[in-house]
């Protein structure tokens, strides 16, 4: 195996995988009509969707294929963003917060026709529960419920408190569930690699342990930097996320690298774990700070969150992970936690994607904020889209307005660290 380390070794992904990509590293002059940075969701969907148009494509991975969030994530593909749809309206005006969240459900879409087009084994399941903690979360759901089936016509969803939220999620914690059924889980690390694998039977040119060191650009041409190679081609799309770091400052400065961790218990068996989630469905809490978690296919519960501020150190994180789905569940407290695993993921000021173009031409997408199962890929469609003339797919991405983090990269920690504590604060209320 290629190289591999602590964030990602106990990854209960990684045990259960089913597909892996054989990739050289590039070497010498090469050439093509685009490059692709970035071999994660983003970018693998860019470069099957260029193939698929006849585009010459060359794909770069700096680690091995489905090593970043793309692979390790809680798996949850739902409709809408990170941030409130309301949040976005202020942003950018209904209709323009209409055709967002319209795109939002193409994502989802995507997603499950990708899936069947390319017979990706990536365990596809519907149904989504959005729970709240609070009385007030409960008012909050109901609130955005009734938005959501108002203004965007989305009348998919069911409110419930009481005990029919209880026969639901089987926990003492949640006052209100919002149940989704267009919306569900899958196995990240067999729905991204399953995607890097279909662009390269496409003619997709995958390279692996490819480090991007710089990205020259001249003359309407650019040049990409790799130690041992350069590749030429006539455009770069960016797909790098949270692990953009310096190799382009512009986009580094709108995205903060947040750390969270995922542990997976032991098997709990088929009808301990029946009784926890009715339906097998996706979850996660109306918190600031927010847990999120479901069943995995041989019947652990798969329990992430908790945003960390000192360095990926999963096994620590997981001792706090336990506790807070003993919290949730109780009735299941002390099961033994099987692995733990984590990574970066990348947020912006508003929550909301920032997808679009730079100044020197290069496209872009990232800062999904934590939801970018189902929109990382589909954001690459759109960028492929966009590269072969057509950006009215794009256009409505691009007036979301995105402001720098303040103080650059070296406040990024003590911002986080102060913005959680707030957070955390406000769980209390």
């Amino acid at each position: 195996m290629r190289q591999r380390d602590r964030e990602t070794a106990d990854s209960w992904y990684e045990a259960t995988r089913e597909y892996r990509v054989d990739a050289p590293r590039p070497e010498g002059d090469l050439a093509a009509d685009v490059v692709v940075i970035g071999g994660g969701l983003t970018g693998s969907a860019a470069a099957l969707c260029l193939a698929e148009k006849g585009v010459s494509v060359t794909l770069l991975e700096s680690r091995h294929y489905g090593w970043g969030a793309s692979g390790r994530s809680g798996g949850q593909i739902i409709a809408g963003y990170s941030c409130d749809p309301r949040v976005l309206e202020k942003l950018v005006g209904q209709d323009t917060a209409r055709e967002l969240w319209d795109h939002s459900l193409a994502a989802l879409d995507f997603t499950r026709d990708r899936i069947r087009r390319h017979d990706i084994r990536c365990d596809l399941t519907q149904g989504y529960y959005h729970v709240g903690v609070k009385p007030r979360h409960a008012r909050e759901l109901a609130e955005w419920a009734e938005h959501l089936d108002k203004v965007y016509g989305y009348g998919v969803l069911e409110y419930h408190e009481g005990a029919a939220a209880r026969a639901m999620v089987n926990s003492p914690l949640y006052s209100a569930v919002v149940s989704d059924p267009g919306s569900g889980h899958l196995h990240p690390l067999n729905y991204s690699v399953g995607l890097s694998l279909a662009a390269q039977a496409a003619g997709a040119k995958l390279y692996q342990d490819a480090h991007v060191e710089a990205v020259h650009s001249r003359g309407g041409e650019y040049e990409v930097q790799l130690a041992g190679a350069k590749i030429r081609c006539g455009q770069v799309i960016y797909g790098c996320n949270a692990y953009i770091g310096d190799l382009q400052r512009d986009l580094r400065r709108t995205i903060m690298p947040v750390g969270t961790c995922i542990i997976a218990t032991e098997p709990l068996g088929e009808r301990v774990a029946e009784s926890l989630i009715a339906g097998n469905a996706a979850v996660s809490d109306t918190s600031h700070v927010l847990d999120y978690y479901r069943l995995t296919r041989d019947h652990r519960l798969l329990f992430g969150g908790r945003v960390t501020t000192r360095g990926l150190e999963p096994k620590r994180v997981a001792v706090s992970l336990a506790g807070r789905l003993a919290r949730a569940f109780p009735q299941i407290a002390g099961a033994p936690v099987a692995h733990a695993w984590g990574g970066y993921v990348a947020i912006t000021r508003n929550r909301a994607p920032h997808i679009g173009q730079l100044a020197d031409g290069g496209y872009y997408a990232q800062g999904f904020s934590g939801q970018g199962m189902a929109l990382a890929g589909y954001a690459g469609s759109l960028l492929a889209d966009a590269v072969t003339g057509d950006t009215s797919r794009l256009d409505c991405f691009r007036r979301i307005p995105h402001r720098p983090f303040p103080g650059g990269s070296a406040l990024h920690t003590p911002s986080l660290m102060a913005a959680m504590a707030w957070h955390r604060l406000l769980d209390c209320r």
